[in-house]
């Protein structure tokens, strides 16, 4: 550390100067307009001061004590990672990610003491099943649970309207369920669904299942009942679903047999299929059962419909249609309602359970404000009547 006058230069190994930026999952683009001055300190041109490391460390997100160490730290998940690309597991996670698993921790932590305090039943389907066990049995299950059969669903007006059905009923039977394409609160710190789908965090009282609102609503349905195989399975996980991976994590690909058998059963689609995976079948059947096209177009493969050459390059062609199209929604996007969003964000079972748990004295108010992301009492008390707590 050099002190020249009032002006404080710290010295920062390189290498963590660069890890920051990757933790923060910065382009080239993004890390030229935010930290202008990295290519210098880099290059030992010049040191930066300590007001600039501090706002540096507070653009990344990274604990500013961790930018002292003498090399970058290995970071690994808190849970078991199933993503793969091929059959490798992914690198460095984000810390977009880190802190949302982080986040989704503590409120199953807290919620769970909640629970236990309030008699809540433990659900008898958390780790009731294996990987051995047949993805239609377990199928057939999920659905009867839910009620979530095909009659109802093709009867929503809109995938917005059957996800919601889907969180309610889930919820329902006993696991929190949280949709946030953020993390927390912070419109500035957007996830991104390259990176993961989702992630369950399993446990016999209080189960959680995490979706990346980044994603479309209908692949938010699918990756939902993939996560929910999980707590099946009773193990925690941080999910990519991939459709189109024949090998890997058998816990993922059997989670993705089930999630793909409870929205698209098979012995349905024969019958319902056309005979042409055209962009209109496509659609016409991602109506009727509420799921994405791409779920439609593996099952047509799962059929026998498509050989595998043929599905994965259909698959590739309709992912990039869908992606364009997904950007000229975000484009078109205002920013929502925060008192009709937030409850999904939060889980509403969750959001219930701290503003209902605050009013009678056992949660401070301390506490709850940070549980529910917020700073503001009115904020709160507006909270509490879009739950319908009083």
């Amino acid at each position: 550390m050099e002190v020249i006058g009032v002006v404080v230069r710290l010295d920062v190994a390189p290498d963590l100067l660069h890890w920051a930026v990757e933790r923060a999952g910065w382009d080239v683009e993004t890390t030229q307009r935010r930290a202008p001055k990295l290519e210098g300190w880099v290059a030992g041109l010049q040191q930066p001061t300590l007001k600039q490391l501090q706002k540096f460390a507070s653009d990344t997100h990274t604990p500013f004590g961790l930018l002292f160490l003498p090399e970058p730290p290995v970071e690994s998940l808190p849970i078991p990672d199933m993503r793969t690309v091929g059959n490798a597991s992914l690198a460095q996670p984000s810390s977009d990610l880190l802190d949302t698993i982080y986040m989704c921790q503590a409120r199953q932590d807290w919620y769970r003491t909640y629970a236990r305090e309030n008699g809540v039943l433990e659900p008898e389907f958390v780790g009731s099943a294996t990987t051995g066990t047949a993805p239609e049995l377990v199928a057939d299950q999920i659905r009867h649970l839910l009620g979530f059969d095909l009659t109802e669903r093709s009867m929503f007006s809109s995938w917005e309207v059957a996800l919601r059905r889907l969180i309610d009923r889930i919820e329902a039977i006993g696991v929190l369920v949280m949709i946030n394409g953020v993390v927390g609160s912070n419109t500035h710190r957007k996830l991104n669904a390259d990176e993961f789908r989702g992630f369950a965090l399993s446990d016999p009282l209080a189960p959680l299942i995490f979706v990346n609102g980044a994603d479309t609503k209908a692949a938010q349905i699918f990756t939902m009942i993939h996560e929910l195989a999980h707590i099946w399975l009773g193990g925690s996980a941080v999910s990519d679903a991939a459709l189109i991976a024949r090998s890997g994590v058998a816990d993922e690909l059997w989670c993705n047999r089930v999630a793909a058998e409870v929205l698209v059963p098979l012995a349905t689609l024969r019958s319902d299929y056309g005979g042409d995976p055209s962009t209109q079948e496509l659609e016409r059947l991602a109506r009727q059962y509420r799921v994405s096209t791409l779920v439609v177009l593996k099952r047509i493969f799962d059929a026998g419909f498509l050989g595998w050459d043929d599905y994965r390059a259909r698959y590739e062609d309709e992912r990039e249609r869908v992606i364009t199209i997904l950007a000229a929604k975000r484009r078109d996007a205002g920013g929502g309602n925060y008192y009709y969003t937030q409850p999904i964000r939060l889980s509403r079972q969750f959001a219930h359970a701290v503003v209902a748990s605050t009013f009678d004295g056992s949660t401070t108010y301390r506490d709850a404000y940070r549980l529910l992301g917020t700073k503001k009492h009115e904020t709160f008390e507006n909270l509490a009547a879009e739950l319908g707590v009083v």
